[in-house]
C-alpha cells in the first residue's frame, strides 16, 4: 500500500492543492493523511476516516470517525487488534 503524507497548515489557498496534483494521490487503493484539511476544502474528496487526537494532562485521546465503507473496515480491523 502506498502512504502518503499532507500538512496543508501553511497552505494559503485551496487551488494550490490543484497545481501540487493532489488528486493523483488520491487513484486506487493509497492511504493519504491530512492534517489541517479544512484548508483544502473543495479540492479534497470526502474522507473514508477521521482521526482527530486531543491532547490530555496524561497524554492523548484518539477518535476515530468512520465515514464510508473502507473506513468502517479499518475501524473493524483495528477494533478486533484491540479485543
Amino acid at each position: 500500500v502506498r502512504a502518503f503524507h499532507f500538512d496543508l497548515y501553511r497552505l494559503v489557498d485551496p487551488e494550490e492543492l490543484e497545481f501540487l496534483g493532489i488528486r493523483d494521490y488520491f487513484e486506487g487503493d493509497a492511504l493519504c493523511l491530512l492534517e489541517w484539511p479544512q484548508k483544502g476544502a473543495g479540492f479534497l474528496p470526502k474522507p473514508d476516516l477521521t482521526i482527530t487526537i486531543t491532547p490530555h494532562h496524561n497524554g492523548r485521546s484518539v477518535h476515530l470517525l468512520s465515514q464510508g465503507s473502507r473506513g468502517e473496515s479499518w475501524c473493524a480491523a483495528l477494533a478486533l487488534e484491540f479485543k
